[in-house]
């Protein structure tokens, strides 16, 4: 047996073997020592003809699911080895075998997954020129496949924006990439998965079209979309062969592969998915709190899913985005249909991974009824449906089959509450198959005889509490207790002695129990052979049954996004080809549900691509011009998505893409700053952006010298609004009140600034937006607010003083100096007192724009003009 073991593992060195023994799985020697490790179980050994013990450990194989969870969760990959022929029909050693390899991107056990979560396994191919990208989820049969074209610039960036929206838990590629480090290393930091090379010889792209080829039984792969597509062809015949070799089964519900274009889907970077929190939060890594949150009210795990992959990828196609939106404009106009359709959709079980379980051979009778009762609603859903005037409606009641066929079969056969195993028997209702009736009436009648000799025994003997018994031991007995020994009669066989009793048995007894069993065992067989028939025939109408859960994934997708514009008071958005973003009291979705009812301030936006297209906005940290721009974000994804949006109006163009800049961190194992990270990302953004894109950024130059990080801010800002470089839409974010200035030297800049009331020494923030430029930055206040010591706030606002004097005296200077030497670098000198002059100028003239004068006491208004001016003698 040990030999049998050693040779096995041989095969699968880079997993733990999970070794059949009975009713246990055992591991030996270094898997042994790291499940025990791991799964914290005891090690104990085992003799195998060596002069040391092997170390051994094991897990029952009813609760290895389980064990096997957990090791997966830490990285490992798990073989199952098991019996593979019958051990009453085998002379000597049981032969075994590896019947699948578990790893994190193959599970499909529902007790392991995230039911609203892909599980995505993904195969990368890439080469100096391009790269192709194909993933798959087990557990649903989805796949998908992409790449990028030799002549793109940018592979790398390309890759992990795709990886990004996608989030794999494993990963195979090519030498290529795993003896890359800088590449291979960030992979496994960014998304923290398995990740390892596989058979180079596999990536040929000969041998993968072959492999697709045989999969999907076609002869060519134009009709699969792959035509001309290399990159995709060798990373999807790779994918394909990895699954063949670790499932070791025929994956036929994997039986379709979608072939898409980055270009289909707006392109969002990690960068960008993770500022905007769109699936999970920056901090918690937690769903609560994202936009996902917001707009999942699906019932099924299927559209809880669907929606999720939505957000990942909102469209560019402008009559597909108007497809969404109609339909969910018709429900959110019929309430008693979206609630009729909610109470539906409950009825639903996650029908896509029931189906993958019927593949594998792993479902049980109650999977079987889980996946009649889902199918019962269907016609009820079709019929809602089709009695709407909604055409697009209409189309989906049309296509969605009601699978009253598959229905039918599981509700003949299988009974309504079936036992979890199905090797016990009590799972095929006996009016379906007229041979298990009789063994089942046989079986019935047989243990009513014993019920009967029972009685008659009691009588015959005078011992009362005599009593028929059964186990699997000795098979049925007459028990009798010690005090009524001297009764038994002389017929009675003794077969088992017990301290308070003795068990008999008799020839009648016996051949009524070869009956009984026999009609029993037969009938679990049967019954077994018959469930696995029936098994059969629904993998057989697989494709048919996944078609129909993606419609009903659909409807559910739709229904959640109209019962969340409900919720919300949202409103459909208008969709423009002017390039045009034009929101009236726009408010942010996640904060605006945190926030108690009312209490969120809403703002308008305006950009264009001619006179409004970089907004610079100003104000004091926390006052909310974060919030405020991440809003405008989500809001336009929203709409691409094919929702309604939080907003009184909202008239929106589609971007090709969403750029954010917010924050930064040391990256210290890239050997990258704070800073350097930041000019990463914009490096990213001047390089990528396009006149259709949407930009936020937030504090460009902040991780620098202020002269050093404002000059870095200006350049982007000039590069990014001119028209001939980028000309893109911008919300651009500063403390730099300097940058200000440009709103009156490039056409396209308009200033905006967080509005804040100042009581004494105190501020108030108001989180209103409006045209103008902030005066000041107000730290020391936040700092205050923050809850700093008092004695520190004072000495800031000591330093600060002292700082602007010094600030003004160098001014006083640099125009003196402009004025005595105006033959040397005249032009240069008089452009700084010029700059100078208008900072200034603009600094006062914002001011007494911001005045709210309605609001002013008489002595307040006194103490202002009197700092005006004081402030315009320096000016």
């Amino acid at each position: 047996m040990m030999k049998q073991y050693l040779e096995i593992k041989e095969k699968h060195k880079d997993s733990i073997l999970f070794f059949r023994l009975g009713d246990f799985y055992e591991m030996f020697f270094d898997d042994a020592i790291t499940a025990s490790k791991e799964l914290e179980i005891a090690l104990t050994g085992r003799d195998c003809g060596q002069k040391e013990r092997a170390p051994m450990c094991g897990v029952p194989f009813h609760s290895a699911d389980t064990y096997i969870s957990k090791l997966i969760e830490k990285g490992y990959k798990v073989a199952i080895c098991e019996q593979v022929e019958d051990p009453s029909k085998s002379v000597g050693l049981v032969k075994r075998d590896v019947v699948r390899v578990i790893t994190p991107g193959t599970v499909i056990d529902p007790n392991m997954l995230d039911e609203k979560e892909n599980n995505y396994l993904c195969c990368i191919y890439l080469d100096q020129m391009g790269y192709g990208l194909a993933y798959v989820d087990v557990s649903t049969g989805d796949f998908f496949t992409t790449e990028v074209e030799p002549e793109n610039s940018n592979i790398i960036d390309s890759l992990f924006d795709e990886l990004g929206k996608i989030m794999p838990k494993e990963i195979i590629c090519n030498d290529f990439i795993y003896s890359n480090e800088s590449v291979s290393l960030k992979l496994k930091q960014k998304f923290e998965c398995m990740m390892n090379p596989y058979h180079e010889w596999v990536f040929d792209f000969d041998f993968a079209e072959e492999s697709i080829k045989k999969h999907f039984s076609v002869i060519s792969l134009d009709g699969l979309g792959l035509r001309d597509k290399r990159y995709s062809i060798i990373a999807s015949g790779t994918l394909i062969e990895y699954l063949r070799e670790t499932q070791k089964i025929s994956f036929y519900h994997i039986n379709k592969i979608i072939q898409y274009s980055s270009h289909n889907y707006m392109v969002l970077d990690v960068n960008t998915r993770r500022n905007l929190e769109l699936t999970e939060t920056i901090r918690g890594k937690t769903k609560k709190g994202s936009l996902l949150w917001v707009l999942d009210n699906t019932s099924t795990a299927m559209g809880g899913r669907l929606l999720k992959k939505w957000i990942e990828e909102p469209l560019l196609d402008k009559k597909s985005i108007e497809y969404r939106l109609n339909i969910v404009e018709y429900l959110v106009d019929n309430l008693m249909l979206i609630n009729d359709l909610k109470t539906l959709l409950k009825e639903v079980y996650d029908i896509e991974r029931l189906m993958s379980k019927v593949i594998y051979g792993t479902c049980n009778a109650r999977d079987m009824i889980a996946l009649k009762d889902s199918i019962e609603v269907f016609p009820q859903i079709k019929a809602f449906l089709s009695a709407t005037n909604s055409k697009e409606l209409l189309d989906i009641s049309y296509e969605l089959d009601g699978l009253e066929d598959i229905h039918d079969l599981i509700d003949k056969s299988i009974v309504d509450d079936p036992p979890f195993s199905v090797r016990e028997g009590g799972i095929i209702k006996k009016e379906y198959n007229n041979e298990i009736k009789s063994l089942r009436e046989a079986s019935v009648q047989g243990k009513e005889w014993l019920s009967q000799l029972e009685e008659q025994e009691r009588i015959k003997t005078g011992i009362k509490n005599l009593k028929i018994g059964f186990n699997k031991v000795f098979g049925y007995f007459i028990e009798v207790s010690k005090g009524n020994i001297k009764y038994v009669p002389d017929y009675f066989i003794r077969k088992q002695t017990l301290a308070n009793s003795e068990r008999y048995i008799t020839p009648e007894l016996k051949e009524m129990e070869s009956k009984i069993l026999g009609a029993e065992d037969k009938m679990i067989a049967l019954e077994y052979q018959i469930f696995v028939s029936i098994r059969d025939k629904i993998a057989s109408e697989v494709k048919r049954i996944q078609e129909a859960s993606k419609i009903i994934a659909k409807i559910d997708a739709l229904n959640s996004l109209a019962l969340t514009a409900l919720n919300n008071n949202y409103i459909r958005p208008n969709i423009n080809t002017e390039g045009l973003i034009n929101i009236k009291d726009g408010k942010h979705p996640v904060v605006e549900k945190v926030l108690e009812e009312g209490l969120f301030v809403p703002n308008d936006t305006y950009l264009n691509n001619t006179d409004s297209r970089v907004l610079i906005i100003t104000g004091p940290n926390m006052a909310g011009k974060s919030t405020y721009m991440r809003q405008v974000a989500l809001i336009v994804l929203m709409m691409q998505i094919g929702s309604f949006v939080p907003a009184e109006e909202a008239d929106i163009c589609i971007v090709d893409r969403i750029f954010t800049r917010i924050g930064a961190s040391d990256d210290l194992s890239q050997g990258q700053s704070t800073f350097m990270v930041e000019m990463s990302e914009v490096a990213n953004i001047l390089n990528n952006a396009t006149k259709d894109s949407l930009l936020i950024l937030d504090e460009i130059g902040r991780g620098t010298s202020t002269y050093d990080g404002l000059s870095i801010a200006w350049a982007v800002i000039e590069h990014i609004s001119n028209p001939k470089e980028i000309g893109a839409k911008t919300l651009f974010a500063t403390h730099y009140h300097e940058l200000t200035e440009l709103e009156n030297k490039i056409n396209g800049i308009i200033n905006y600034k967080i509005l804040v009331q100042e009581k004494g020494e105190d501020i108030i923030f108001l989180r209103k937006i409006k045209k103008g430029g902030a005066d000041r930055s107000y730290g020391i206040e936040v700092a205050k607010l923050a809850g700093v010591r008092t004695d520190v706030i004072n000495r800031a606002y000591e330093i600060l003083q002292d700082l602007e004097k010094r600030d003004e005296s160098k001014s006083e200077v640099a125009i003196s100096v402009s004025k005595k030497d105006t033959s040397k670098n005249s032009n240069i000198d008089n452009s700084l007192q010029l700059d100078l002059f208008n900072i200034k100028r603009s600094k006062l003239i914002d001011k007494i724009k911001s005045l709210e004068v309605e609001k002013l006491t008489p002595i307040d208004a006194i103490n202002i003009l009197y700092k005006i001016r004081e402030e315009s003698k320096e000016i």
